[in-house]
């Protein structure tokens, strides 16, 4: 299954002006927080370019806010490469530094970690600039997205080191990898980016909330097209097409097709969903400048959507084969060359 697969995309989304002038400013953070802390680890992790991801998943962002953002997607993604499968053991101390990312966003912003390790100070000071402004609902609907998140990531690491990574069923998993993605929280932070927030209202009607599942299920099963070669390497059975394989004994090509298939179902509900968008607001009784921030929150889904698609087509993160450090550290199950999670 090669990374380049496409899709027939409903709508075109921008990339932000700023790309490159914060891509400069965000790989020099990444250095001196010791978020790559070998020349192997850095080269590997500039290959990935999370900068184009973040540039286009928030298109609108301001320049310093932009970097901010990419510094979040680093700790994020490298965060989510520590576990080890030769180190079971590991798995306990993803889930104490999970905790304390989990625990950051319900503190005063800026205090300083409990558990230290270059992952949990980066996110406190990122935490601190990407709340900024915003409001305690805003907040707290973000944390609780990101613990959602970080709560699956560690319950996927404690499957691996039992021995039982790949066992869930077709059903089981799609549920799963809607909390494994972590779109919900990405799609917050898309309010953020543009310093707007969708109303209340809106965040808790069953329309937007199948919306967001939806597009959740949607970036979910067409990263595991596309990272599945990455994957395979690595021995990851969490991934839909290694489900479908599992599940359903049909050969590989099979399964890709079904994954395809299911991929595009639900982008195409999610579209029909969408227009229901105006629908809703009558109901809600929007006013215009309700209706503006809800029609900025549906581009944030929209921006997720293709733009991460964009992104994963080129990117180093899902290459169809390694070499050197990075192809020794896949083949021993882990899925980054540099130990983030001590001192």
């Amino acid at each position: 299954m090669p990374q380049d697969v496409r899709f027939d995309m409903p709508f075109d989304t921008p990339v932000s002006p700023h790309l490159a002038t914060a891509r400069e400013r965000h790989l020099r953070w990444v250095r001196e927080t010791g978020l790559v802390r070998s020349r192997a680890g850095f080269e590997e992790y500039q290959s990935w370019d999370l900068s184009e991801a973040a540039a286009r998943t928030y298109p609108h962002a301001s320049a310093d806010d932009m970097v901010v953002l990419m510094n979040w997607f680093s700790l994020a993604f490298l965060f989510d490469d520590q576990f080890d499968a030769s180190r079971p053991d590991r798995a306990d101390r993803i889930a104490e530094v999970a905790r304390e990312l989990i625990a950051t966003p319900l503190r005063p912003a800026g205090t300083e970690p409990r558990v230290v390790c270059p992952i949990t100070l980066a996110w406190a000071e990122v935490w601190a600039q990407l709340s900024d402004g915003m409001s305690l609902t805003w907040q707290t609907r973000f944390a609780a997205s990101w613990g959602r998140f970080l709560v699956a990531h560690c319950e996927e690491v404690d499957l691996a080191a039992r021995g039982l990574e790949g066992k869930l069923g077709l059903d089981e998993y799609a549920v799963f990898r809607r909390r494994t993605v972590g779109i919900h929280h990405s799609i917050d932070a898309g309010e953020r980016s543009r310093r707007f927030e969708v109303p209340p209202a809106v965040m808790g009607h069953p329309l937007m909330e199948r919306m967001r599942d939806l597009a959740a299920d949607t970036i979910g099963f067409m990263n595991d097209i596309h990272s599945f070669e990455r994957e395979r390497r690595r021995g990851d059975g969490h991934n839909l097409i290694a489900v479908l394989h599992r599940e359903r004994g049909c050969s590989w090509d099979e399964a890709a097709d079904e994954a395809y298939r299911m991929t595009r179902t639900a982008l195409d509900e999610y579209l029909a969903l969408e227009a229901e968008i105006p629908r809703m607001c009558d109901e809600l009784g929007l006013g215009a400048e309700e209706r503006e921030r809800v029609r900025m929150g549906v581009e944030a889904i929209r921006h997720w959507i293709n733009g991460n698609y964009e992104w994963a087509l080129t990117s180093g993160r899902y290459a169809a084969s390694k070499e050197g450090p990075v192809a020794t550290a896949e083949q021993a199950g882990r899925g980054s060359v540099d130990d983030l999670l001590s001192v």
